[in-house]
């Protein structure tokens, strides 16, 4: 294999194994970062080759794996993300996580493209690099604190307010199955990857540097992020939508179109939807705007709960997503109450969607007696009590009693343990809970859901195009191309990896050329926009991959029978409903134009030899 000559990389990968407690370097080279560019699709081609098929998620078997991609920690816009990847102990497949801030950047600074860690410690221990130099310390004295109890204790412990640091809280020490991973205020939150840093006894993952990232031709670099910049600046979505409310601006553009879940999903339009809406939280909570590393969107808000129980919570958000599970799947629109249990999330280190959605699955099964006071802790689960919100999150994160224990393992194990037809309004697919954007009301992203290879993720497929009216809602035909389409977008962003926010500059309906000039500019590759959907085709089958050989087939790209036979009962939405024959429809379309065979949903032959993955052949046809 050739050695590294492209520019955007650092070119190594530091190699940890904490079950001995040492490390090595793991060199990119051309190929790798040809086929598969670098964060979620790098990170897909380690853990294909590196795990063993069947391998227990919290396991020391299992892989951790920091990652960047070219473009961060360069002045690309919006290039702010670092990735998680592993096995993950919820879906038990492949699962990519990324956050934004300034994590990314100042690990490549700190000499890194990324982090491998395998094997488990026997004590708690963080990770330091500094300058390159690197060190395993132990993290006994952090065990069992919060995670920003934790960076605190960890910037005063290393003598610097500029260090940056990721780090699991309570339940991922506890291996709560949806734990995630906090980077200063930001959330590697998805998947439960927190879990699996729990599971190796590591605390807390630090970094600080002063290097760079070197381009290829600095002058083109400017006149590339002139133009770009010009393009934010031009376009209002990211120049004043997101400045001013930040994802919370969805909370209204849903529930006015008919698709704002609440109530666990039971209806799509809630009357009581303003005290939740990104115009309220501006004047009730936000105090400033922020940004992450080189975006000028500043879609972040730093806000501060000003009166009542929780006065004074101080917390990065609410964001939209948050909004949704803590507000109104649980029945209410008390806006402090979600900025505190957003806060409490990112302390104790859990999802805050699985969090929201476990509680709303919880409140239905005691409305519904399949639940009684005995598996509750004695605690009267109702829709519309807020005061249960904080309680219920610290008693997840910390497996209390019999209720926090039972929601701590994830909707759809719940489900499994509560039975009784629960499953049906379980609302999950693959362990994945679903997160605030209507299946029954937007067919194309209903199929995105489904096949989706992490499940219910929302940045899989995304919602725009049928949300803003660049593709009619209200029919079913060309959606498995257009959703394919996407998916080689997000998986294309994600490999680089720039936020998906921005989708109206990148896309959104395919990959466009402002993402292909970005690669190109940084690296020094010459893609054609041809040849860049053909990488990200290569990435997302070789993601398929993994998922057909840990067991998934088509019957699990499917949605929550509440989805497939409740149609939307009341608004402008009203009768929608994505039926077992319309997904069938759909998931015929996918298939054919993924080249991916009808019965099974498992990549052919054909199209993997076509993909140049030859090597993944054998497997498919042993499957």
């Amino acid at each position: 294999m050739n050695s590294l000559t492209y520019k955007g990389y650092i070119g190594k990968i530091l190699r940890v194994n904490l079950t001995d407690g040492t490390w090595s370097d793991f060199s990119l080279t051309d190929e790798l970062v040809e086929k598969y560019i670098g964060g979620a699709g790098l990170a897909a081609r380690i853990l294909y080759d590196e795990l063993e098929p069947g391998v227990d998620p919290l396991s020391p078997e299992n892989k951790a794996i920091f990652l960047t991609g070219p473009v961060n920690g360069t002045m690309i816009p919006a290039a702010s993300r670092v990735g998680l990847y592993a096995k993950s102990p919820l879906t038990n497949s492949f699962f990519h996580s990324s956050a934004g801030g300034h994590f990314g950047a100042e690990l490549k600074y700190a000499g890194y493209d990324g982090i491998i860690l395998e094997g488990a410690s026997e004590k708690p221990v963080y990770l330091f690099i500094d300058e390159g130099n690197v060190e395993l310390r132990d993290a006994s004295h952090l065990w069992g604190l919060d995670s920003n109890t934790v960076q605190h204790e960890m910037h005063e412990e290393l003598g610097s307010e500029e260090i940056h640091i990721a780090a699991i809280g309570p339940a991922g020490e506890n291996l709560v199955r949806f734990a995630c991973v906090i980077c200063g205020c930001r959330a590697l939150g998805r998947g439960g990857l927190g879990a699996v840093l729990g599971s190796k006894k590591v605390k807390a993952v630090a970094v600080r540097g002063q290097g760079s990232v070197e381009v290829p031709d600095m002058r083109k670099m400017r006149l590339l992020l002139d133009e770009l910049f010009a393009k934010f600046n031009a376009n209002p979505s990211t120049s004043e939508i997101m400045p001013r409310y930040g994802t919370p601006v969805l909370v209204n553009a849903n529930n006015t179109l008919g698709m704002f879940g609440h109530n666990n999903w039971q209806d799509e339009f809630y009357t009581e939807s303003e005290g939740l809406s990104g115009e309220t939280m501006r004047k009730q909570l936000v105090k400033r705007d922020k940004s992450c590393f080189a975006c000028p969107a500043r879609c972040s808000k730093f806000s501060i709960v000003g009166e009542g129980q929780n006065e004074g919570c101080c917390v990065e958000g609410p964001e939209y997503e948050d909004i949704f599970s803590l507000g109104s799947m649980c029945g209410h629109n008390n806006l402090d109450v979600v900025a505190a249990g957003e806060r409490l999330c990112d302390d104790i280190g859990v999802d805050a969607i699985e969090a929201g959605v476990s509680i709303a699955f919880a409140m239905e099964c005691y409305e519904k007696g399949l639940i009684t006071d005995k598996e509750t802790d004695g605690i009267e689960l109702r829709f519309g009590r807020d005061d249960l919100i904080l309680p219920l999150i610290e008693k997840m994160g910390r497996r209390e009693g019999n209720l926090g224990n039972l929601l701590a393992e994830g909707v759809k194990r719940a489900s499994e343990q509560v039975g009784q037809g629960s499953e049906f309004f379980a609302m999950q697919n693959k362990g994945l809970t679903f997160p605030g954007h209507s299946a029954r009301g937007m067919p194309g992203f209903a199929l995105g859901y489904a096949t989706g290879p992490r499940g219910a993720s929302h940045h899989d497929s995304r919602p725009t195009g049928e949300r803003t009216g660049l593709v009619k809602r209200d029919t079913i035909e060309g959606k498995g191309e257009y959703t394919a389409r996407i998916n080689h977008l997000n998986i294309l962003t994600d490999s680089m990896i720039v936020c998906h926010l921005p989708e109206a500059i990148w896309g959104p309906l395919d990959i466009t050329d402002n993402v292909v000039r970005c690669l190109n500019a940084v690296t020094g590759m010459d893609l054609t926009l041809d040849q860049a959907r053909k990488t990200a085709e290569r990435i997302w089958n070789m993601i398929r991959m993994f998922s057909v050989r840990e067991g998934y087939r088509r019957e699990h790209d499917t949605l929550p029978g509440r989805f497939m036979e409740e149609p939307i009962k009341t608004g402008p939405s009203k009768g929608m409903v994505i039926s077992r024959e319309m997904l069938d429809y759909m998931l015929d379309q996918y298939y054919e134009f993924r080249g991916w065979d009808k019965e099974t949903g498992v990549p052919t032959r054909e199209k993997l030899e076509e993909l140049g993955l030859e090597d993944l052949t054998e497997d498919a046809a042993n499957l």
